[in-house]
């Protein structure tokens, strides 16, 4: 789910960048004495570079639930820096857009968070059988008895 999330959210990054730079370019004016060009640039390399992350996070998430492990270190990286991301634009987004979109942003961190801790750490030791070895053996309060 989380990486159909994020190969969704990639695509329309990647369209909302280029909706932005194509009023940037209509305006052809500038901001501070920066060049139009470059702003335009700049957006597209933003909204380029921003849809290729999210599409990477989401293909490490496909490939931790095809493969039911947990993520690698790099693909741990790589959904750790998603979800701060996330988090930082969730709270931005309550002030500018409102409550409904720092909802959105919380839930997608919910969803890249999941498969962080879901996993958890696998223990190295074989488990201990829950009963005592010999089953004839008496069971004490300190625990079976030895002989």
């Amino acid at each position: 789910m989380a990486s159909l999330v994020l190969l969704v959210e990639a695509a329309g990054i990647v369209v909302l960048n280029g909706i932005m730079a194509r009023f940037v370019e209509g305006q052809n004016m500038s901001l501070d004495g920066l060049d139009p060009d470059a702003m335009v640039a700049g957006t597209w390399g933003l909204g380029i570079g921003g849809g290729l992350f999210l599409l990477l996070c989401s293909v490490l998430l496909m490939l931790a639930g095809v493969r039911d492990r947990a993520p690698g270190r790099f693909a741990r990286v790589a959904l750790i820096s998603c979800a701060v991301l996330h988090g930082v634009l969730g709270a931005l987004t309550v002030g500018l857009v409102g409550w409904a979109a720092f909802a959105w942003m919380m839930g997608v961190l919910a969803l890249v968070v999941l498969p962080l801790v879901a996993y958890g750490k696998e223990s190295r030791t074989p488990a201990r059988p829950a009963g005592p070895a010999d089953p004839e053996a008496p069971v004490t309060a300190a625990g079976p008895a030895t002989a």
